[in-house]
């Protein structure tokens, strides 16, 4: 463990990785990871499985083998991710034991083609997980207005949930507020209240959303607002009576999770967003690049305050220079959803042509 790595576990903070490929299972970087830089779960999307196929021939066995089974489309794909989860969850395993199932987990997109359909997305949701047969692995689903009834019904189900795409304390609090009635449920039907969640809030994007639109000294820092604005209402939450009431029935607290934490412009430092966004009991996952400039950084961050800094202050200046955050965190939102589908459409569309190919060599 490196002294920075070192310093963020001491404010409380878990650090993931965002990446997962066939090649970091079987050469042990992950590993690696975990044992020098005490990463201690990853999360994975459509995208990041496109580059790592796209990237490397070390899926073209597999593939070939799981279309020889008969598999095709959406169903080969999400049986070769879930071999690489499934490795990557075993080597967290003694993690997630150990933290009582608090930290160790890795995350398995559903599919946002379904994004419009509860029930839908909640049986899919619950064949990924039976299938996956690892009890730290997270499904995520989106915090649209479309997802929230998903997610509820999920937990209610049963099922650890990663709730995805929140820009916003407003967004943030509509997923917390899903998970809270799934749990509420649980708990009126005689069921274990222990369902874990994970709220993740994208960051990086605010920054690429007004970069050109503002002066120069706003071109950066909203991001950074918007999350300790976020941090502050989760705080707020775990010391609110409602809260107070689930932890007293055995239930355990829906982590707060900054995602999209690597800087977009190359003149900018690689932890800028890991060093501001230092806080205890969250969880920041990083691509691999940032995290290796992170840990071999050397610089020291400081805890971030409960009360959200000068959140207020900051976007009160993005404000009165014409930005309206909610409705830029809506749009935000939509385009994430848009893009995820296209990832996953590019994703598929990848797989077929890998696919064809290896069966007519």
């Amino acid at each position: 463990m490196t002294a920075t790595t070192q310093r963020l576990r001491e404010i409380g903070q878990s650090l993931w990785l965002d990446n997962i490929t066939r090649t970091m299972l079987e050469d042990g970087s992950l590993r690696h990871y975990r044992d020098a830089f005490a990463v201690t779960g990853l999360t994975s999307n459509p995208t990041i499985f496109d580059e790592a196929i796209r990237g490397s021939a070390a899926y073209d066995a597999p593939i070939r083998a799981l279309a020889q089974r008969g598999l095709a489309d959406e169903a080969l794909f999400v049986e070769l991710a879930l071999e690489d989860l499934r490795r990557a969850a075993d080597e967290f395993r003694a993690v997630h034991a150990a933290s009582a199932g608090v930290d160790g987990w890795v995350s398995m997109e559903v599919s946002p083609l379904l994004a419009d359909d509860a029930a839908t997305t909640v049986a899919a949701a619950q064949a990924i997980h039976a299938r996956a047969d690892r009890p730290n692995l997270f499904v995520k689903i989106p915090g649209t207005p479309a997802g929230l009834r998903a997610i509820e019904d999920s937990i209610f189900a049963g099922i650890p949930v990663n709730v995805t795409l929140l820009f916003s304390r407003e967004q943030y609090l509509a997923a917390a507020d899903a998970w809270a009635r799934g749990i509420e449920r649980r708990i009126a039907a005689g069921l274990d209240p222990r369902v874990a969640s994970v709220a993740s809030v994208f960051v990086s994007r605010w920054d690429r959303a007004v970069t050109g639109r503002l002066p120069g000294p706003l071109e950066r820092g909203l991001g950074i607002a918007i999350a300790r604005r976020c941090y502050r209402a989760y705080r707020e939450r775990l010391a609110s009576p409602r809260w107070r009431a689930l932890a007293a029935a055995g239930a355990s607290p829906q982590r707060l999770l900054w995602a999209s934490t690597g800087v977009k412009d190359p003149a900018e430092w690689p932890g800028t967003y890991v060093e501001a966004l230092a806080a205890p009991d969250t969880i920041n996952t990083m691509p691999e690049k940032t995290l290796q400039h992170v840990a071999s950084a050397g610089r020291p961050a400081e805890a971030m305050r409960a009360d959200g800094g000068d959140a207020e202050a900051t976007i009160a200046r993005y404000a009165a220079a014409g930005v309206d955050v909610d409705a830029l965190a809506a749009q935000l939102q939509r385009d994430g959803a848009a893009a995820f589908v296209a990832s996953w459409r590019d994703l598929l569309q990848r797989i077929a042509v890998k696919s064809a190919a290896l069966a007519s060599a």
